[in-house]
């Protein structure tokens, strides 16, 4: 009777089921279209995540829009701020040019990130009266930034903010990546839908539709010696870093006769010069080891005696020049930067410099307090919403929340 009873199942089954070829057959077209979907989703998302990063956010926008209008208007209160900052503007122009002091150089169109670093720094300096920060910015925001740091002079150290459309020498026919920048091959590239860049082809080249890499203040670390040629030595800060111990030790460091200081970052093998270079093309695979040790641009020390004495500058021309059709690599500071600094890089050690903030949700946090600075590198930039939330402490409390252009436009957003 139970052999019965099974027969029969067996047989109702045989019925009512599909064969094994149509059932694999009906399978595989579900993997395939839920592939397609996970595939539209993950450019959706990158797409997405590079737009937020990118966009800046109201009350940023409506802070720069209030420091430029009390720059130009300049009345009542701010009136005083100018001739106060014109007085020490005075005192302190010895101080840009003085060999025993200490240097920094920030590039950045961003007031609130500018704001932070030379905070966080002072903040952190045993000697703030001997710290002096040379920032660099576009036409746009030079109003802005000039207005805060009147306003918000974080004395006793010294701050000179200059505007880069002011640096004659600055032009296409001395600096080749000024002409790239300017041709419409490039713009070409970042803008035109049909460009492999783009949405609709795929996300490994969505990273490079950013505008900083049309901004020439991304560039002029290519350029310290014309920036300041009175100085032997200079840190270089990126904007988006916070200093949370006094730097001096750095400019005693002996660089041994290289030109740039910085903390390696291979530590993982994703971090190496066949990450960032072109290794099929027969100039960097002749010139360069693939396994060599990448490093981090945002907190370098550079020795400017050093850097003229073996031409850096014009060792960045070349390789920039032979990349106009960008097969050596693709776009950005760092790749170049990896090969003008070749075997002239000297190793800091990794406490001076913690990366990973922003994008790394799983940075050691012992190493983040420990470090005397740390590097919100990647999209998740602490002044915007993206920020990794519990990392975000280590900027903000270094934002001036006292400044009534803060409480203003960020009560408002």
């Amino acid at each position: 009777e139970r052999a019965k009873a099974m027969g029969h199942v067996l047989s109702s089954a045989r019925d009512v089921l599909y064969n094994s070829d149509e059932v694999s057959r009906r399978l595989r077209v579900m993997l395939q279209s839920a592939e397609l979907n996970i595939d539209t989703a993950k450019k959706q998302n990158t797409f997405l995540v590079q737009h937020a990063a990118k966009t800046v956010p109201m009350p940023l926008h409506c802070l720069h829009m209030q420091l430029i209008t009390d720059y130009h208007l300049r009345d009542g209160v701010i009136k005083e701020y100018f001739q106060a900052a014109a007085l020490k503007d005075e005192e302190d122009k010895a101080k840009l040019e003085d060999r025993s002091l200490y240097h920094y150089a920030i590039f950045s169109d961003n007031v609130l990130a500018a704001s932070v670093v030379v905070r966080s720094t002072v903040t952190n300096a045993k000697e703030p009266n001997k710290h002096v920060f040379h920032i660099v910015t576009d036409k746009l925001n030079f109003a802005a930034m000039k207005m805060w740091f009147i306003s918000h002079s974080p004395r006793p150290a010294t701050v000179h903010v200059e505007n880069i459309d002011n640096f004659k020498w600055l032009n296409s026919s001395y600096c080749l990546v000024m002409r790239q920048l300017e041709s419409a091959r490039l713009k070409e590239f970042y803008f035109k839908a049909h460009d492999p860049s783009s949405l609709s082809d795929g996300t490994e080249n969505l990273k490079y539709r950013n505008p900083k890499y049309l901004s020439m203040l991304n560039h002029l670390r290519f350029y310290m010696p014309e920036i300041h040629p009175k100085l032997d030595k200079i840190l270089f800060l990126d904007d988006d870093v916070v200093v949370q111990k006094d730097l001096t030790p750095l400019w005693d460091v002996d660089l041994k006769g290289m030109v740039n200081g910085a903390v390696e970052t291979c530590k993982e093998s994703f971090h190496r010069f066949d990450t960032y270079l072109n290794f099929s093309h027969p100039k960097i695979s002749e010139n360069f080891d693939p396994r060599a040790c990448g490093w981090a641009f945002g907190m370098n020390m550079f020795d400017l005696k050093e850097w003229k004495k073996r031409n850096i500058t014009g060792i960045y021309h070349y390789w920039q020049n032979l990349n106009e059709d960008r097969k050596l690599w693709k776009l950005g500071t760092l790749p170049p930067g990896l090969i003008t600094f070749y075997n002239l890089t000297h190793p800091l050690d990794h406490t001076w410099h913690v990366l990973g903030l922003g994008y790394d949700p799983a940075v050691d946090i012992t190493e983040i307090e420990n470090a005397a600075v740390v590097h919100y590198n990647g999209n998740y930039k602490p002044w915007l919403d993206l920020a990794v939330s519990k990392y975000k402490a280590y900027w903000s409390k270094y934002v001036d929340v006292d400044s009534s252009h803060i409480r203003h436009c960020y009560a408002r957003a």
